[in-house]
């Protein structure tokens, strides 16, 4: 969704979009080693179809005010709008960033996405070698072949890349660092805390806890609004040290979009919101690593909140790299429902000095 104001046109995105927003434990025996070469040229760009991604780059965050960098705890680097005449981009969910310039994505018509960020300096100012291919299930027919095609979340483990597939409640994993896109498929055994939830309300993010960290060899799973009787959302810790159920404080009519783990152990949440009279706003929080625990109701401060004043859309994708020089990056990328309403916008900020 267009944030530039609301204008007539705005109004009318917002309406479209009300309709489009509306639409066993695992253990670290329990999965497959992970390649430890981690993400070869083949995984990337060699398998899948080319495509050609184009880009507006924008140095604006806040349109009214073009010269402001410092929003909330975060410093804007920069964003794109991006487009494609390939039918399949768009809906993009998930993201993961391999270093500074490398991603893996996923869309909601259950595709990989792979390419590159190019930069001028720190700013972002387009994509190249990217490519698109069909995420297989286990029996080498694509997912969207067995109606498994919402998929909202990724997270990575080295080379192991793991997928939650909203409607049908579904967590799986690939050997990507393998396999590239023609990994398949293979089902994880569904948190027993977590059945029942509502099936457009389900795992929308994933997170892998790597070494050293207290929850190493964890997956969390967070919902988007499976809320429990105190109006919170619910989340399992999968296989680790401590598995279990625990919630996350919901405020302000807000639900989780996708989630990263910031370079100390911390959580990033990305939260939106839609309401008729304000339209889509966008909120990060930062939950600390020690909260979170079997049982525990854990919250944190907000780091940035956006409107439609600023330049957003359907925000849902989220990916964390550190730079040479220390600072830590957040990747956003948004949700545009394939549809010709909304955009892809892809933002950069940097965690401001505390």
């Amino acid at each position: 969704m267009s944030a530039r104001g609301v204008s007539a046109r705005g109004l009318t995105v917002v309406g479209v979009l009300a309709v489009l927003l509306g639409a066993g434990a695992l253990t670290p025996a329990g999965r497959a080693e992970p390649d430890p070469a981690v993400f070869s040229r083949a995984s990337l760009g060699d398998q899948g179809e080319p495509i050609t991604i184009e880009a507006r780059p924008f140095t604006a965050f806040e349109p009214a005010r073009p010269d402001r960098l410092r929003f909330g705890r975060l410093h804007f680097r920069g964003g794109l709008e991006l487009t494609s005449r390939h039918k399949a981009f768009g809906g993009i969910s998930g993201l993961v960033m391999l270093d500074a310039a490398r991603f893996v994505a996923v869309t909601d018509k259950a595709d990989w996405l792979t390419g590159r960020i190019v930069y001028d300096g720190s700013r972002p100012v387009g994509v190249a070698d990217a490519a698109i291919a069909p995420m297989l299930g286990p029996d080498g027919r694509t997912l969207a072949a067995r109606g498994w095609y919402d998929t909202e979340s990724l997270a990575r483990d080295q080379g192991t890349l793991y997928v939650g597939i909203e409607r049908v409640h579904r967590i799986v994993r690939f050997d990507f660092g393998r396999d590239g896109m023609a990994a398949r498929a293979k089902p994880l055994p569904w948190p027993a805390g977590l059945h029942g939830i509502p099936s457009n309300r389900g795992v929308e993010a994933l997170v892998f806890v790597p070494k050293p960290f207290r929850l190493a060899g964890t997956l969390i799973a967070i919902t988007e609004r499976a809320l429990d009787g105190a109006g919170d959302i619910r989340a399992a810790l999968i296989g680790g040290p401590q598995p279990g159920l625990f919630t996350i404080r919901r405020h302000d009519g807000f639900d989780i979009s996708d989630a990263a783990l910031l370079p100390d152990g911390d959580l990033l949440l990305v939260e939106r919101r839609f309401t008729w009279t304000t339209g889509v706003a966008m909120r990060l929080r930062r939950i600390p690593q020690a909260a979170i625990m079997p049982g525990a109701v854990v919250d944190g401060p907000e780091l940035v909140g956006a409107d439609m004043g600023f330049q957003i859309d359907n925000m849902e994708a989220v990916g964390v790299h550190p730079t040479a020089t220390g600072e830590t990056v957040l990747t956003l990328v948004s949700d545009d429902n394939f549809s010709f309403l909304q955009r892809t916008v892809l933002l950069q900020f940097t965690l401001a000095d505390e």
